[in-house]
């Protein structure tokens, strides 16, 4: 029979901290946990229709900006739309938190990264192309400096890696794909920007020996200027790179005036997608040409990157477990927790988004 044990006065008060604690925690995550139940329940309701006076949606993407107001449908939302010059994963992430925007405009890690960074958020659109293999989004661009023959070659190599972003997925599914762990290369961290400045100039000047770049225009560039002096170009292993998401705090989506103009706003943000798609040419010469001060051949790179195969699915099915696999890829290596991608997305606006107005 096994003897009791006595503890000494010490023990005990060291227990009872401990249990004293973790009761401490148990309340202190019990508000979260309610406002959670909260939300799903408000979120689980029909997508209110009634648009109060006074709403304002702020929105950041400068190409639907430039479509909107090009075909004058700014001036047809039954509420105050304010546009915010504001794109890629970690600027809205920042404008979320600051309040300073409403709906944002990403690829599929920056909702996941939104998550474990304590901002909740859901997707309300979707946007992919029909071929996707047929329009890589992303390759490898290898310094001047940098003995790479082929990706078989990354053991040991210095890789740009942006974890809020989707080169960070680029680059693990790469590794992975290699046989290699993130173990195995050094990963340095660098933001990248919207225009590839950051990752191309880190190329040239030898900082990393590998990064993720567009393969549209940000890739013709960089070997346009860095090819002579020995920069390559590297597609990464076949898999779908090429989703982009319209995504917005909960918080917005708590706000029943809100959330009825974000209704209307996707129904015509799904129009735009079409026009985009049936005028590439109005597009390369009215935003990239006039807008952007890109050359007509510049814009024509753009163009031919894939926004004639643009498509809405209807059925997000497909999306939502790509993105599972992306969270269960990157959780782990990235320390953070694995959860449902089911939560990240509103499918109440799953119709709305593919019907254009």
């Amino acid at each position: 029979m096994p003897r009791a044990v006595r503890k000494s006065g010490r023990e005990w008060a060291v227990l009872a901290a401990v249990v004293a604690a973790s009761v401490g925690l148990l309340y202190a995550f019990a508000p979260n946990r309610r406002a959670s139940e909260a939300d799903a329940a408000v979120l689980s309701r029909p997508l209110p229709d009634q648009i109060p006076p006074g709403v304002t949606l702020v929105v950041g993407d400068p190409v639907t900006r430039w479509v909107f107001e090009h075909n004058g449908w700014d001036r047809q939302m039954p509420f105050t739309l304010r546009w915010a010059e504001i794109t890629g994963g970690p600027d809205t992430t920042e404008a979320f938190h600051a309040h300073a925007l409403d709906v944002g405009f990403g690829a599929n890690v920056p909702p996941i990264h939104a998550i474990w960074v304590g901002l909740p958020v859901k997707i309300v659109a979707v946007r992919e192309r029909r071929d996707p293999l047929g329009h890589p989004s992303w390759v490898f661009g290898v310094s001047p400096q940098a003995h790479l023959a082929s990706l078989a070659d990354l053991r040991g190599k210095r890789i740009a890696f942006s974890p809020s972003q989707v080169q960070s997925q680029v680059v693990l599914q790469t590794l992975m794909a290699e046989g290699l762990t993130p173990k195995d290369v050094t990963l340095v961290e660098l933001p990248s920007s919207i225009g590839g400045d950051v990752y191309t100039n880190a190329l040239a000047s030898g900082v990393v020996d590998v990064a993720p770049l567009g393969a549209g225009i940000v890739a013709e560039k960089y070997i346009r200027k860095f090819g002579p002096d020995g920069a390559r170009l590297l597609p990464h292993p076949v898999f779908r790179d090429d989703t982009t998401f319209v995504y917005a705090p909960v918080d917005v989506l708590k706000d029943p005036g809100k959330a009825a103009a974000l209704k209307v706003f996707i129904r015509w943000w799904a129009k735009a997608q079409a026009w985009e798609r049936d005028h590439p040419d109005e597009l390369a010469r009215g935003y990239y040409q006039q807008k952007r001060g890109l050359s007509a051949a510049d814009a024509k790179v753009v163009i031919d990157a894939g926004i004639d195969d643009i498509v809405t699915p209807s059925d997000w099915s497909n999306t939502i477990a790509r993105q599972q696999t992306a969270i269960d890829l990157l959780a782990p290596r990235m320390n953070h927790p694995r959860f449902d991608a089911r939560t990240l997305f509103d499918r109440r606006f799953e119709a709305v988004a593919s019907s254009p107005s």
